[in-house]
C-alpha cells in the first residue's frame, strides 16, 4: 500500500496543534512582558525585542498550518489513487472472470460434439492470459486490457 491516509491526517492534525501552541506561546510571551509594569528605555527595548520574536513565532506557527494543509491535501490524493487502483482492479477482475466464463461455455459446447467447433474470441483469450499486478499495487493504474474503460 502506498501511504496510510489516516496516519498522514493525524500528522497534519499534530502540525496544526503545534502551530496553535506556538501562536499561543507568542501571545502569552507578549502579554507577560506587557504586564511587567517595567518602564524606561531598557523596558521599551525588551518589549520591542519580544514583539519581534513573537512575530517570528507567529510566522513559524503559520508555516506549521501551511504544512498541515499540504499534508491534508496529500492524504486526499493518496485516497484518490488508492480508490482508482481498487476500481481498476475490480473492473479488470470482472472482465477476466467474464472471459473465463465465456471460454468455459465454448469449451463445454465443443465437448457436446455437435460437429461444429467454435474458437474463443481472441480478446477473451488475451484477458484470460493477463497476469495481474499484486493487489493494491500502483501498476494497476497502467493496466491495459481489452474492454477496460477508464
Amino acid at each position: 500500500m502506498y501511504g496510510d491516509s489516516e496516519i498522514i491526517r493525524r500528522r497534519a492534525t499534530q502540525l496544526r496543534d503545534q502551530g496553535a501552541d506556538v501562536r499561543a506561546l507568542a501571545d502569552e510571551l507578549v502579554a507577560r512582558v506587557e504586564g511587567l509594569g517595567w518602564t524606561g528605555r531598557a523596558a521599551d527595548a525588551m518589549r520591542q525585542r519580544v514583539t519581534d520574536r513573537a512575530s517570528h513565532l507567529r510566522v513559524a506557527a503559520e508555516r506549521h498550518t501551511g504544512a498541515a494543509d499540504a499534508l491534508a491535501g496529500h492524504a486526499e490524493s493518496v485516497d484518490a489513487v488508492r480508490e482508482e487502483i481498487a476500481a481498476t482492479e475490480a473492473r479488470v477482475t470482472a472482465l477476466v472472470a467474464d472471459a473465463r466464463a465465456r471460454i468455459a461455455a465454448i469449451a463445454a459446447r465443443n465437448e457436446v460434439g455437435d460437429g461444429l467447433q467454435v474458437s474463443p474470441d481472441p480478446l477473451d483469450e488475451a484477458l484470460v492470459a493477463f497476469t495481474p499486478p499484486p493487489t493494491g499495487h500502483r501498476d494497476w493504474l497502467a493496466v491495459d486490457v481489452p474492454g477496460l474503460e477508464r
